[in-house]
């Protein structure tokens, strides 16, 4: 209001013709400019108080990695949600996420004087960084990481992938047979081992055969 004053007694004094009438106009042009910087200085320590205050509770904050959160995905995004009870009161600029080809991250800063951070690298497939994004929720946030092909995800990351893949059984040890399993590890160990072990398991294997089926073929 005070800024609306001043531009027009700014232009009654340009059209004023008489000195006394100019000489008021300007006398209380000067007082509402100084007004008008007394508000605008008010503005700015407050700005500023508000600025220091939201960094001292991020700085006295301590950081907490989030560990638990869910995920599934659609045809174009894989989705994360990670819950956080009163997420959705705090400003929005406190939640923030960054994203590259095979990185998410999120961080929540300030939330019950707690830093929150999930940062997932090495991720199952590439995705489009520039094209995923987050959106808060009551007491959640939901991370949308677009994919960069349609191929559906059997895994968060692949270091997932090939962890599991390393504890699967390996087909020759799935047989219920327990002789069966014993001759596929001796083969085994018969085709990767040196000279020396193979002269070793053929004599065992001999001597074993022999006794209960004289000139019977090892099969290795």
């Amino acid at each position: 209001e005070t800024r609306r004053d001043l531009v027009e007694l700014r232009n009654l004094h340009t059209l004023a013709a008489r000195p006394g009438v100019r000489q008021i106009l300007a006398v209380q042009i000067e007082k509402l400019e100084a007004e008008l910087n007394d508000l605008n200085a008010q503005a700015d320590v407050k700005e500023s108080s508000d600025v220091s205050s939201r960094v001292s509770r991020e700085s006295s904050a301590f950081d907490v990695k989030i560990t638990n959160y869910a995920w599934d995905q659609s045809e174009k995004f894989v989705k994360f949600y990670v819950t956080l009870p009163g997420v959705h009161l705090i400003p929005a600029e406190n939640v923030k996420t960054a994203f590259a080809e095979r990185k998410m991250e999120l961080r929540v800063l300030a939330l019950e004087n707690k830093n929150h951070n999930l940062t997932i690298t090495n991720l199952m497939k590439d995705i489009m960084p520039a094209d995923s994004y987050h959106k808060v929720k009551a007491d959640t946030v939901v991370v949308f990481l677009r994919k960069a092909g349609p191929a559906s995800w059997s895994h968060v990351t692949e270091l997932e992938k090939r962890a599991k893949e390393a504890k699967a059984p390996k087909p020759d040890m799935e047989d219920s047979d327990p002789g069966a399993s014993l001759m596929n590890m001796m083969k085994q160990m018969y085709n990767e081992g040196d000279d020396e072990m193979k002269r070793t398991i053929a004599k065992a294997w001999t001597e074993a055969r022999d006794k209960q089926n004289p000139g019977g073929d090892l099969g290795f």
